[in-house]
Parts: structure tokens; C-alpha cells; sequence
């Protein structure tokens, strides 16, 4: 398993890492949670991502369970979580990033996972209704108080990540390290264009999601939609239309062929595409299976095998 630096900062994560949005809470128990999360350690997986929301918080607390019962210690491991969306109705704990409602969040996160501090913690969504400096200066205090040891944001503009960071940079308030974008081969825009100034000018690192663009890439929706596939969970109906697009499925069973020739899955093929860009610190990969986590694993043997050739026989057929 190869480990990339998180940006600038030192430190080091798997390039390929576990999350467990979806799974965690919906489709997993304590202990398949725990199956699956061990053969991704076995495998050298030392990135391990979370957030509040997911499964309403049920997804922290099944991941901080399973990690206690497996035993690691804790300077093994580098767990996150992500703070927005909030866990009770009310008009400081829904949709935002202000002081009131991150100082909560942090404490009741790592009530939940069970541990002294998380290392990463990411602004899971810009808010418009609160100042910049207050949503900074608050992510640098949870920092400087030990309760986390690095901060970062997901699905932010350039603008306003650039905006956070020269906050920090003239205050001398912690920066942050590291933005969560989704990234595929379907999903490029941000991390190869809104982004390219960032990486050299405020050494942004990226923990990218959705590298199997919800599963469109495993060509399990060729033929429709399975009956214990994501798009047919209650609550993600809204995966349907863009898993069966005739167009992007055609691609997809293009890109079989070429995962065929060099004898992976077009599932692995789409994640070592990803783990190819080298502004990339880790792929977040998930699975509802011990399997289906070794399966993701091998496309580290895909990573390997991609030349710059094939690279660009891939993004010439995503691009039709």
C-alpha cells in the first residue's frame, strides 16, 4: 500500500482508504462493520472516514464500536468525521458551521466513535450565513484544544477554501490542510481545474469521494437497476436517473474491455484512474462486504498497470 502526505502537512495516509457513508448504519451491523474494516487495515488502509450525518450519527458509533472490538492502537490509524448538516432540528444545530454548533459537534463526534480526539475534521458544506472568520477561528480552536489535529473542508468552492485560508494564514489560525470533492471519471471539473492554483499556492491536499461515481463504474447498472444495489436503498431513489443514463452505461462497457485487457475489474480500473492523479492523497472506497473491500484493494494492481497510453484511451472514451 502507497502513503501520500495529506497536502503539505506531514502527515501520512493510505492511497487507497475506507469510508463509510451509505454502508455504516444501513447495511452493516457491529459486525460486518468489523470484518470490513479489518481486511481494509490487513490490506494497509490507515485512513478511515466518517461524518456526523451519516446514518444520523449511527455510522460514528458503529465505526468507533468495531475499531474498539479490532483493538488498534490509536497512533495506527487516522479516523475524520465531517460537520454541517447537524443531528436535531433547531436554528443553530441544522445546516451550519458557526461556533455554537461546530463546538457541539466535536464533542458529541467523539462521544459517539469513543475516543479522546479524531485527526482529521472537515467542514462538510460552505455556509453562506455564517462570517469565514467565525467557522476558521473555530476549526483552529478545536484543533489548538487536541480535541482534532487537522482540519479541512468538502465540497467548497476555490473561493471559498482560498478565503479560509488567507484568513488563517493572517491570523496565524490553524489552515486548512485538505478538501473533499467528489471525483471521478465521470466528475473532473473541480479537482483539475477549480483547484489547480490551490495545490501550489496553499498545498491543498484531497480525500476524494465517489471514485465509482455511486457505483455507475462497477457496470452493475448495464442492464438496470439490481435489487440490493445503493439505488435501490429507501432514500436514494434520486441515484436512478444518473445510474441508468444509456450514454455513460455505453461508456462504462467501454471501459470493461480495457479493464478486461488488463485483467481488473472496470471497478478497480475507475479507482486507479483516480489514485493516478498525483494531487490525489487517498481514494475513499466502501463496501457493505469483507469482499468487496479485497475487490477495491486490487486496484492497486490495476494502479500498476496503468500506463499513460491507456490513461489516455480511458478519459477519450468518458470524454464521447
Amino acid at each position: 500500500m502507497p502513503y501520500r502526505r495529506l497536502g503539505r502537512s506531514g502527515l501520512k495516509v493510505s492511497v487507497l482508504s475506507f469510508g463509510s457513508w451509505v454502508s455504516f448504519g444501513t447495511q452493516l451491523d457491529v459486525g460486518l462493520a468489523r470484518e470490513c474494516l479489518a481486511a481494509a487495515h490487513d490490506a494497509g488502509v490507515n485512513f478511515f472516514d466518517n461524518a456526523e450525518a451519516y446514518a444520523g450519527g449511527e455510522s460514528e458509533r458503529l465505526m468507533g464500536t468495531a475499531i474498539a472490538e479490532l483493538g488498534w492502537a490509536r497512533e495506527t490509524y487516522v479516523v475524520s468525521s465531517k460537520f454541517f448538516w447537524g443531528l436535531t432540528a433547531g436554528v443553530n444545530t441544522r445546516n451550519t458551521l458557526n461556533r455554537k454548533y461546530l463546538m457541539h459537534a466535536i464533542d458529541g463526534s467523539l462521544e459517539r466513535f469513543g475516543l479522546d480526539f479524531l485527526d482529521v475534521v472537515f467542514c462538510h458544506r460552505p455556509d453562506p450565513e455564517t462570517p469565514v472568520e467565525e467557522t476558521v477561528e473555530a476549526m483552529s480552536d478545536i484543533i489548538e484544544s487536541g480535541r482534532a489535529h487537522y482540519w479541512g473542508t468538502s465540497e467548497w468552492s476555490a473561493d471559498e477554501i482560498r478565503a479560509a485560508w488567507d484568513i488563517a494564514d493572517r491570523r496565524n489560525l490553524r489552515k486548512p490542510i485538505t478538501e473533499q470533492p467528489q471525483y471521478n471519471l465521470f466528475e473532473r471539473r473541480r479537482v483539475e481545474r477549480e483547484y489547480a492554483r490551490l495545490y501550489e499556492d496553499a498545498g491543498l491536499g484531497l480525500t476524494i469521494w465517489s471514485p465509482l461515481a455511486s457505483g455507475l463504474l462497477t457496470g452493475k447498472y448495464v442492464d438496470g437497476v439490481p435489487p440490493e444495489s445503493r439505488a435501490a436503498l429507501p432514500g436514494y431513489e434520486w441515484l436512478k436517473d444518473p445510474l441508468t443514463d444509456e450514454r455513460r452505461n455505453g461508456q462504462v462497457m467501454e471501459l470493461i474491455a480495457v479493464a478486461t485487457r488488463l485483467d481488473v475489474t472496470v471497478a478497480q480500473l475507475a479507482i486507479a484512474w483516480c489514485a493516478a492523479n498525483p494531487r490525489v492523497s487517498t481514494v475513499i472506497t466502501g463496501a457493505s462486504r469483507p469482499e468487496q473491500v479485497v475487490e477495491n484493494m486490487g486496484a492497486l494492481t490495476a494502479l500498476e498497470r496503468l500506463t499513460p497510453e491507456l490513461k489516455r484511451e480511458i478519459e477519450t472514451i468518458c470524454k464521447r
